[in-house]
């Protein structure tokens, strides 16, 4: 049986006195808008003649009754206006008792109303709603939590909570008004990128996201199974193959927003379902591709805030063109002091072990590098930068590096010490990439669950031939994170990944 709370009971009296006094609380009918609270509070000037004829809905979030008149607050997806309600205009004659029960007793704080007026200021100036017409949209059962202050300015029941706030978003948006410019802003950031890539003539594709085999990143997969087919499928973890398949069918740049599964930890800077877009170009390099994420980011940035520069925290990051560039060597060596470039396995792991990095048996040359750049590296990058030539091992679909021996093509971004895209001139010679997932494979075999597995059917596409290509992957959610200056992916995610809720 469902356990209310005494004010949940009172919402449930009055939504029955509702029902007996012949009011619909759910009424199926269309109350037509025309206008929004925020445009009418920052265009109302007084004495205009604007919005004498105004019909506004949203949610009733403050009443004060004063007699046969009282003022309320309607919110409405803008933001809040002062409404003003005097009996005799809303219920003449008989229907006084309608309003003196409707408005006064059976209505609550969390409805929705909907109403028609005009726009005066109030003596103390205030930009208010002279409500002629009063209509019950839908009736609320549960009270919102309503923030309060005492006198000294202290405040009471204000929806912080992170786990509350992230389990029901829904009161959150509604109570924290502010949220929602976070995903504002996030729409604004896709719509940034959308237009930056079709302005370049690039196709925005779509691939699937149920798959065979996963690849295209080093990462534990979700599983499942088709019942029909009877056979196990995984939930995509990337959708670089499929996208460079497209490549070789003679697109000559397509792109994916795209949601991405990987069955791994959580933290504030991971959930296990997540956004990126990739982009793959031909007859392009990591070059070409480095000075493209410049410049689109760049864009964002001055598209959500008019500025190159975006308060992080207690930072100032500035996306300004053109952005720091190490090697991958050289960034280990000036933060640790110590040069890993000619190191093999064996003096890896033991560089690492003197550094006091966790490190195992499964750990390959590549991992181990990782792990170090990791641990000593990442952590110190605040400003945007690049990350350049990554050793083979650590790369399994780029391209060897056209004058490094030992390297491949590739390049990730770091800001706000966190990778937020990674990208490769991308192998395109069949032969190697077969022996680089071969190599993989004895990984996985020694325990790395990251590791990538042989894929048959994209070998057979590189053996059609691919032309040279630049790919990139950036992550939607750590970008999001920073654009709008959250300190946690869950922050930037309408509904992320939780633990289930133990029930009192």
């Amino acid at each position: 049986m469902q356990h209310l709370s005494e004010q949940e009971i009172i919402r449930r009296e009055n939504l029955e006195k509702l029902i007996e006094a012949g009011f619909d609380p759910y009424p199926a009918k269309t109350f037509d808008t025309n206008a929004s609270a925020n445009e009418i509070t920052s265009t109302f000037t007084d004495g205009s003649d604007l919005y004498q004829d105004v019909a506004l809905a949203g949610r009733l979030m403050s009443r004060r009754i004063m007699g046969k008149a009282s003022f309320g607050e309607l919110q409405d997806a803008s933001g809040r206006i002062q409404i003003y309600i005097n009996r005799d205009e809303i219920c003449p004659g008989d229907e006084k008792v309608l309003y003196n029960d409707l408005f006064k007793k059976w209505m609550d704080l969390g409805d929705f109303i909907g109403v028609r007026g005009h726009v005066f200021f109030t003596q103390l100036g205030e930009c208010t709603i002279h409500v002629k017409e009063l209509t019950l949209l839908s009736k609320s059962l549960r009270p919102l939590p309503v923030v309060k202050k005492d006198e000294e300015g202290n405040v009471y029941d204000a929806f912080t909570d992170p786990e509350q706030r992230y389990r029901q978003r829904y009161v959150d948006l509604v109570v924290n008004n502010h949220i929602k410019d976070v995903f504002i802003k996030r729409t604004k950031m896709y719509n940034s990128i959308r237009e930056y890539l079709n302005t370049r003539g690039y196709l925005e594709v779509e691939t699937p996201v149920l798959q065979p085999l996963y690849g295209g990143a080093a990462a534990r997969p979700f599983t499942t199974h088709h019942n029909t087919l009877d056979m196990k499928l995984y939930l995509r973890i990337a959708n670089e193959l499929y996208l460079k398949r497209l490549i070789v069918g003679g697109f000559d740049g397509v792109y994916e927003f795209s949601k991405d599964f990987r069955n791994e930890g959580m933290s504030r800077f991971h959930n296990p379902e997540f956004t990126q877009i990739e982009l793959y170009v031909a007859y392009k390099d990591y070059e070409w591709m480095m000075n493209l994420v410049e410049e689109m980011v760049e864009k964002v940035a001055i598209d959500l805030h008019g500025t190159t520069k975006v308060q992080v925290g207690e930072n100032i990051i500035d996306f300004q063109r053109p952005w720091k560039r190490y090697t991958m060597y050289e960034a280990i060596e000036h933060f640790t002091g110590v040069d890993i470039s000619t190191m093999d396995e064996s003096q890896l792991r033991e560089t690492a072990k003197n550094m006091h990095i966790p490190v195992d048996s499964s750990m390959g040359k590549g991992k181990l590098i990782d792990e170090i750049f990791g641990e000593k590296c990442e952590g110190q990058l605040i400003q945007p930068t690049f990350i350049t030539d990554y050793p083979v091992e650590m790369s399994p679909l780029a391209k060897k590096h056209s004058s490094k021996a030992g390297l491949v093509e590739r390049f990730e971004a770091i800001c706000n010490k966190k990778e937020i895209c990674n990208a490769f001139s991308e192998l395109n010679d069949p032969i190697d990439q077969r022996m680089r997932f071969e190599a993989q494979l004895e990984l996985g075999k020694r325990g790395d669950e990251e590791a990538m597995v042989l894929d048959e059917d994209f070998l057979r596409s590189l053996e059609y031939g691919m032309p040279p290509t630049a790919g990139l992957g950036i992550g939607m959610d750590r970008l999001a994170m920073i654009m709008t200056n959250q300190p946690s992916i869950q922050d930037v995610l309408f509904f992320p990944q939780m633990k289930p809720e133990h029930k009192h």
